[in-house]
């Protein structure tokens, strides 16, 4: 199975600032190394995880440590009251079909 590199945000924002925080989450440009991402939201709105697949860890800190990068966060603190981040090796899980 192929592994992957995982960034891992999870983020609390104020009350009614999910449109937003969405406005300023969004990458640009669009970090290189990036094959996929993901975003999962609470059911209140107040919560939102992010998951990123890179090519490599030194994709991902390159992009980390963007100016690009620095922006988007001042562009987002406004709004976040709490922020989690975590790196990750893993494989997706093979799920038996019935």
């Amino acid at each position: 199975m192929e592994e992957h590199f995982v960034w891992v945000t999870t983020r609390r924002i104020r009350p009614g600032s999910l449109e937003e925080f969405e406005r300023a989450w969004r990458p640009d440009p669009y970090p290189q190394g990036m094959r996929r991402a993901f975003a999962y939201w609470s059911e209140d709105g107040q919560e939102i995880t992010g998951v990123s697949f890179w090519d490599s860890k030194e994709a991902c800190d390159s992009w980390r440590t963007s100016e690009s990068e620095a922006q988007r966060r001042a562009d987002m603190a406004s709004q976040v009251v709490e922020e989690r981040e975590g790196f990750y090796w893993g494989r997706e899980l093979a799920v038996p079909h019935r």
